[in-house]
Parts: structure tokens; C-alpha cells; sequence
């Protein structure tokens, strides 16, 4: 899913989804450090403390600190754990999973009980305002059996759940707390957290500062006694300007061209984490010229996106060979991709009748929108389009790929877990909510194949499923896949154990402070 507030079910994430579409924040002069802060940089903002209410990247980074699931992904093997639950069983089935609460307690007190548990899963599921309840799609009903035990009824045996139960936004909430003061205030400040954090203080476009959770169920965690602060700047510039001048510790989504000097930084740890972070073009198959398969072939053919991953990423990206990510379970890294052939392309362009018809690009202000989209158009103009390009920002990129009123725009999306079912989900499925990430692409067979995976129990079964899926969708140009890029993050070495997951979460509970 890609990462943008409110205006998709799927956070890329959904996502949800462009690094280039970002929201605005403030810049200030942040006192040196204090042994007692951490303080992370991004350009992500925090705008909702209600795990169910956003699916924005800013969001999706504070919710794992302040909300524990079910279940927790070890940082170091990403093997799921048990979490809130300290054991389960499933039915022979696969429809019923029963999960046995550990004893733990929300940041008041308070016991943390199946109840808690059920509300704020329903929550998730069939609340209205829930921005994301894809991944408890396959649930039937979330029921409080005794005050440890809560059993979750599934339509039919899915095999990706455990692993959507972890995601972000699956945090468990005190349904005391929420029906006591309100679903509006118990999350408009200080949260009743279930987490290894707490809200300190909120101040919404600046920064959310947070504080250990002294109940917290994970004993000895976090590491550190440190409070957290999660600022918000929008300009790269000034991110990296604060790191070096010793005033954070770590900057989110470090603009390419700064990664080789900033390795050289002796104070400095440079890193490019593991993600599933894929970079694509989508594509409208609702109207001409990309409703026309040669015409969408044409136009994958013509994007060298071999060159385009160098140019943009410095290298640090691998190109992309599918419409999936190329590190989620069961990734076809042996399918050769959309060739670079222009020669085919224009033969293709001409075949389907669309040679001079207009393409309109949409692309937002930043750097890496701009120089993807001119990259696009000028090869697009090679073989015979007519390319435009239309900058807009956020807000009407969404709308306007929501509502299917543009040719062709660059975008980014995530998938939540290693699993690829989200992903396919999101990205290739015509009848699972998201219009194909607002392609409007269709395919019964894929959609078929979908519903085959998740029922499918059996690995080498599921990697067949899957590899067909990327094959048809890829031949088929469902989008353009463009790169794979990684996490660019910068941290201060005076830090030890912290780091972005794949899932982009921080490990900030496992995080100390050296000498």
C-alpha cells in the first residue's frame, strides 16, 4: 500500500502511497541532545492517534509504538511471535483461531482483556471510518469467549492471517476508555495505550513526543527510559541539516543524492534497510490509450527502467521485474520483466491505433515526481505519444486517480507483510475494493487466482499461484514496474538496536542509548 491520510483503504500502502507526495511540515531549531531523547525526522506527519483511523505513512510509524498486537514480528528474522497472545490454536478447518491472552495491562492500569480485544478488532472490520479493514476481510465474527480468550471465526481457511493480524493497524485499543470518553476524545490527545509507549504531547504538524509505558507488557522493554520524539520537516534539506549538526537522531527517507556523503559521515550510520517498497507507473485501463492492451505493452516496452532506477536512485534501487514487491513471499525473481525494446514499442503503438493520442501524466512538485515523470514522457514521446504532464498536489492526485480521470502517474506502494497477499489485493485485483490501485485493471483470472492463494495451505502451491499472477499481470501491463528501492535511513551512532522495518515500524522499544 502506498502512504498518504484518508483517501484509499490501502496504505502503500497503502499506502498509500507516494514518497513524492508528502505532507508539509515545520522547521525549527531543535536544542542539542539530550541523553534523555530520542528524537526521528520525517517528513511523514502524525495526524490521528486511532490505529483505525489512517493509513499514512506518519501514522503507520506511531501506532506501532503506541499499540500492541496479537501477535509481534521478531525485528531480527521477521518470524512471526507471540505478542498480546501468548499462545493459539487453529481449527483443523483453518476457520476457527483461538488466541489465549497473556496477563497485561493497558498505560492505566487497567487489565487487557478479549473484550478489548473483539472491540477493537470489530472496530477495524466493520467500522465505517475504518481506513483499512482489507486484512480482516477473510473474518467472520471476533468474539470474547472468557475474559483471556477470544475466538475469530473465519468465512472460509485463509492462510495469510496470522500475518495480517500483526499489521499496524490491528493495535489493540481499551474499549472501557473509548465508550467511557468518546471514540473523539479518548484519541485526541493521550490515548489509552496498549503499547511500549505513551503520549507525553501531541502537538499535531510539529511533533508527537512519547514516553515508556511503565505497564507495559514486554517486561524491560523498551531498553531505554528515554522519552521519543517524532518530528515532522518537510524539507529533505533541513532533515539532513539536523543530522549533522547533532541535533537528531535518525532522518526517514534520505533523498538519494545524499547517501554517498552521508556515508562517509564519521558520527553518522547510513543504511538502506529491506523493504517491500516497489516504484511503478500506473496505468487507466478505463480509457483510451491504455484500455488498449498493445497500447499499455507500447508503453512498458519504451520505460527502460534499468536506466531510470540508476538515474533516479544513484543505483541503490534493483529494477523491477513484476507488479510485485520484489521481497514479499514467493517472488517470481526469475521472470524476465518487461523488455526495453522502443523498436517493438512503436511497432505495438502503431498496431493499436493510438500513435499522437495524448497521455496525461499526473505528477507532484517534488524532485524524484519531476524527474520520473519527464523521464516517462520522454519516452513516451519517442515512440509516438503525446505526453503531458500535470502537476498536482496530493489531494487532487488522489481524487483524480480515484475517480479514474487520468492516462498515466508514478507512484510508490508497500505491502504490509512478506506475505503477498495484501499486495496482490491492492495493486492486480480487480474485485478486492481498490480498482487495481486505481487502475481499473481487470482480469477474472487473476481475481480467481487470488481467492486460490489464500486458501491454498501448501508453500510450493501458493509460489505456483503467485508466479502466475505476476505473469499475467506483467504481460498484461497492469501497471509499470518501475524499481524496488529500499528504506534510506540515517542514524546518529550514538544509538544502538534501532531501526525501520520492512513493515515500517521503528524498534524503538529494543533501542538504548551508548556513551
Amino acid at each position: 500500500m502506498n502512504s498518504f491520510s484518508g483517501s484509499r483503504t490501502r496504505a502503500a500502502g497503502a499506502v498509500l502511497h507516494g514518497a513524492a507526495l508528502v505532507a508539509m511540515g515545520l522547521c525549527w531549531a531543535v536544542p542539542a541532545f539530550a541523553d534523555d531523547a530520542i528524537r526521528i525526522v520525517s517528513p511523514y506527519q502524525t495526524t490521528t492517534l486511532d490505529p483505525m483511523r489512517s493509513a499514512a505513512a506518519g501514522n503507520i510509524e506511531t501506532y506501532g509504538q503506541l499499540y500492541s498486537r496479537l501477535l509481534r514480528r521478531n525485528s531480527e528474522t521477521g518470524a512471526l511471535e507471540p505478542g498480546l497472545a501468548e499462545k493459539w490454536e487453529i481449527s483443523p478447518n483453518g476457520k476457527t483461531y483461538t488466541f489465549h491472552l497473556r496477563d497485561a495491562n493497558f498505560s492505566d492500569g487497567s487489565p487487557i482483556t478479549a473484550s478489548d480485544v473483539a472491540f477493537s478488532l470489530e472496530r477495524i472490520r466493520s467500522d465505517k471510518k475504518s481506513a483499512y479493514p482489507a486484512p480482516l476481510g477473510a473474518v467472520e465474527s471476533v468474539t470474547a469467549s472468557d475474559p483471556k480468550t477470544v475466538l475469530v471465526t473465519l468465512k472460509s481457511a485463509f492462510a495469510p492471517f496470522l500475518g495480517n493480524a500483526e499489521i499496524w493497524n490491528m493495535g489493540i485499543v481499551s474499549k472501557a476508555d473509548v465508550e467511557k470518553r468518546g471514540e473523539e476524545a479518548a484519541f485526541a490527545s493521550v490515548p489509552v495505550t496498549s503499547g511500549p509507549y505513551e503520549v507525553k504531547q501531541w502537538k499535531p504538524n510539529e511533533r508527537l513526543i512519547l514516553e515508556p509505558n511503565s505497564h507495559y507488557w514486554r517486561k524491560g522493554y523498551p531498553k531505554s527510559d528515554a522519552t521519543v520524539e517524532l518530528i515532522e520537516v518537510a524539507s529533505p534539506e533541513t532533515r539532513i541539516a539536523m543530522l549533522k549538526a547533532g541535533e537528531i537522531d535518525a532522518v526517514r527517507a534520505v533523498p538519494w543524492a545524499q547517501i554517498d556523503e552521508l556515508k562517509t559521515a564519521d558520527a553518522i550510520d547510513m543504511r538502506l534497510e529491506p523493504s517491500t517498497t516497489i516504484y511503478m507507473t500506473l496505468l487507466n485501463h478505463k480509457r483510451e490509450p491504455f484500455s488498449n492492451l498493445k497500447a499499455r505493452q507500447a508503453a512498458g516496452m519504451a520505460i527502460d527502467n534499468k536506466a531510470m532506477a540508476k538515474a533516479i536512485t544513484r543505483g541503490y534501487a534493483e529494477p523491477a521485474n513484476t507488479t510485485l514487491p520484489g521481497s514479499v513471499d514467493f517472488h517470481d525473481k526469475d521472470y524476465p520483466g518487461i523488455p526495453y525494446d522502443p523498436a517493438k514499442a512503436k511497432e505495438l503503438l502503431t498496431e493499436s491505433g493510438m500513435v499522437g493520442h495524448e497521455v496525461k501524466i499526473l505528477a507532484a512538485a517534488d524532485a524524484p515526481s519531476q524527474q520520473t515523470a519527464l523521464l516517462i514522457q520522454a519516452q513516451w514521446q519517442a515512440i509516438g505519444l503525446k505526453p503531458v504532464i500535470v502537476n498536482v498536489d496530493s489531494g487532487a492526485w488522489w481524487d483524480a486517480t480515484g475517480k479514474g480521470d487520468y492516462d498515466a502517474a508514478a507512484n510508490w506502494w508497500y505491502n504490509e507483510t512478506p506475505d503477498p497477499d495484501l499486495a496482490v489485493r491492492w495493486a492486480v485485483c480487480g474485485s478486492c475494493g481498490s480498482n487495481s490501485y486505481n487502475t481499473f485493471y481487470a482480469n477474472p483470472k487473476v481475481d480467481e487466482l487470488v481467492e486460490q492463494g489464500t486458501k491454498e495451505a501448501e508453500p510450493v502451491k501458493r509460489a505456483e499461484i503467485y508466479k502466475e499472477i505476476q505473469k499475467v499481470t506483467t504481460e498484461e501491463v497492469a501497471q509499470i514496474p518501475l524499481y524496488y528501492a529500499p528504506n534510506a535511513v540515517a542514524y546518529s551512532k550514538r544509538l544502538q538496536g534501532l531501526k525501520l522495518t520492512p513493515s515500517l515500524q521503528w524498534t524503538l522499544e529494543e533501542t538504548s542509548i551508548g556513551q
